[in-house]
């Protein structure tokens, strides 16, 4: 039986195809081409650590494979705004269609709405998906280790960086992160959720974090809701955070955003 990480790369593998029908590597490579340089995604939470605040990512996104429909009042330029003036560093955006209910047209008006670089979160699996993100105006592209063999990752993180573009390398055990230590990133995201059974614990993060060098970047990614948890997740030195579901599903993201960012606060509501 195949995970859900398998069949999610299968069915992308076929939109992938699909996409390239419709329109040429060449083509988009002109489109990327003439899209406004990269606003330098691991600056903006470089600049909050020497800053001395948290780097926050918050991510945009409509639903998820394991929890459904998330928000229904969705409308990526006003959560980019509102984002923003949260104190986020940085926006994610999930551009998946089938299991996220995302589209290319979310980056698209988020990265237009504010000055923000902003992260494509899809599952990259061709040198096309990168030249694409770079046409939709995206600042970085994910890397997951799980999806990814190392010839693999190894062509698109030089791909990516051709393009100007930062590289977040997304693990989730030992194995994974020494294979993504090879690459060429500043930036290690460890995923709380085990993409094949879908379920979160961030102790993962607690367990992995010592591993990784000082001169990497450690992003903690799922299962994060409160202010504790980023306290307690940055005295192993994660001290930027990707966080989507506990602020999309917030009535005024604004305030959640500010509040969650807020260390003595008790949550992010």
């Amino acid at each position: 039986m195949s995970t859900i990480l398998e069949q999610i790369c299968e069915d992308k593998r076929a939109h992938v195809k699909m996409c390239k029908a419709k329109c040429s590597l060449e083509e988009t490579e002109s489109l990327a081409s003439a899209a406004l340089p990269p606003k330098g995604f691991f600056n903006s939470l470089n600049q909050k650590l020497i800053n001395g605040e948290f780097g926050l990512i918050t991510e945009i996104k409509r639903a998820s494979p394991s929890k459904g429909r998330i928000r229904d009042d969705f409308d990526p330029t006003q959560l980019a705004n509102d984002f923003q003036a949260g104190g986020a560093a940085c926006l994610s955006v999930l551009t998946d269609t089938k299991y996220f209910q995302g589209d290319d047209r979310h980056l698209v008006d988020a990265s237009i709405a504010v000055p923000l670089p902003v992260l494509r979160k899809d599952f990259i699996l061709d040198e096309y998906q990168v030249v694409e993100s770079r046409a939709l105006g995206a600042d970085c592209i994910l890397l997951i280790m799980a999806a990814l063999d190392d010839a693999q990752a190894a062509e698109l993180a030089m791909c990516a960086k051709a393009w100007g573009m930062d590289i977040l390398i997304e693990i989730h055990d030992i194995k994974e992160l020494e294979r993504a230590l090879y690459l060429d990133s500043s930036l290690i995201g460890i995923n709380n959720r085990n993409l094949k059974t879908l379920e979160v614990d961030i102790s993962l993060t607690e367990k992995l974090a010592p591993y990784i060098p000082h001169d990497r970047v450690i992003v903690s990614e799922s299962g994060i809701y409160t202010p504790t948890d980023l306290s307690r997740l940055s005295r192993v030195g994660a001290k930027c955070f990707l966080v989507g579901e506990c602020l999309m599903r917030q009535s005024d993201v604004k305030v959640a955003t500010s509040n969650l960012l807020k260390r003595e606060s008790k949550d992010c509501v």
